[in-house]
């Protein structure tokens, strides 16, 4: 286990939490459910892409046998905003292990026409059937202890870029990723931090969604600044998390013809690999 852990404050409960409230939805017909995007995940004027899977995530946790997301795939297709929306569900198969669906989140124009704004395919098991052996060469990432860490609030100003996210999160970067706040950019495709919801609300399978499209983009640590939009973004769910904050790695190898990939690796105080990640975003420069 990671030295020098600083756990957080006894706070929310999972099901209790601001979380749980703003991706919360409402079964209206068989497959269909409303919900309500908050403000309170936004990034600039963007809603935050992992907060919009873990709601397509709870829709389809109620429309699947199965309990948990094992692998999620989410094309963005058109940016959400704040407001009334809908999740359209429809389920592929049922298995005795594993079941797959897909999903649709919705939003209105402002001619009252239904626009399409994320399309996911999903297979959801049981994270608590699964068998304990475990064999692997992945190594925890290395990160400072939380105390030597840095996040939004701890510099004389608002960090540039940062939004209503911020105020929900608890994060605390790695010194070493955060030239770019400083002007400096390593060059190096790296971001590094510890992880949590300001609440206290420890973690489910539904926030790791959240927590590995949670960090500053890795262009920022390349020299590039700008909007980074996600296009696609799978997420593997490998166990449930522990108590206690989480530590996020997300690399950059490759950034070329205006796109990245970004692969996150998401461990929990018990130094277990619960989520892995990649997605492709775009850089538009600002």
């Amino acid at each position: 286990m990671s030295e020098a852990v600083t756990t957080q404050a006894a706070g929310a409960t999972i099901g209790d939490s601001e979380f749980d409230r703003d991706t919360a939805v409402t079964q209206r017909a068989p497959g269909v459910y409303d919900t309500e995007l908050s403000a309170g995940w936004t990034i600039g004027n963007a809603v935050n892409g992992g907060y919009l899977l873990a709601v397509l995530g709870r829709a389809l946790g109620h429309a699947l046998p199965h309990p948990d997301p094992f692998t999620i795939s989410a094309h963005y297709l058109t940016a959400s905003r704040p407001g009334p929306a809908v999740v359209r569900t429809q389920v592929a198969r049922t298995g005795r292990t594993l079941s797959t669906g897909q999903a649709s989140l919705f939003q209105y124009d402002e001619d009252g026409r239904e626009v399409e704004r994320i399309r996911v395919l999903a297979t959801y098991g049981d994270l608590d059937a699964l068998p304990d052996d475990v064999r692997t060469a992945a190594k925890p990432p290395t990160i400072p202890p939380m105390e030597q860490c840095f996040g939004p609030q701890d510099g004389p100003a608002p960090a540039t870029g940062s939004s209503a996210i911020a105020d929900r999160l608890m994060l605390k970067l790695d010194p070493a990723t955060l030239g770019w706040a400083l002007g400096s950019p390593s060059g190096k495709g790296e971001m590094r931090s510890w992880f949590g919801l300001a609440d206290g609300r420890d973690h489910d399978p539904l926030s790791l969604l959240l927590a590995v499209d949670a960090l500053p983009p890795t262009a920022f640590e390349l020299g590039v600044q700008g909007w980074v939009p996600t296009v696609e973004l799978t997420v593997h769910v490998r166990c449930r998390p522990a108590p206690g904050p989480l530590r996020v790695s997300i690399t950059t190898r490759n950034f070329a013809g205006g796109f990245l990939e970004e692969d996150a690796e998401v461990w929990d105080s018990a130094d277990r690999l619960v989520a892995q990640s990649r997605q492709l975003a775009r850089v538009r420069l600002g």
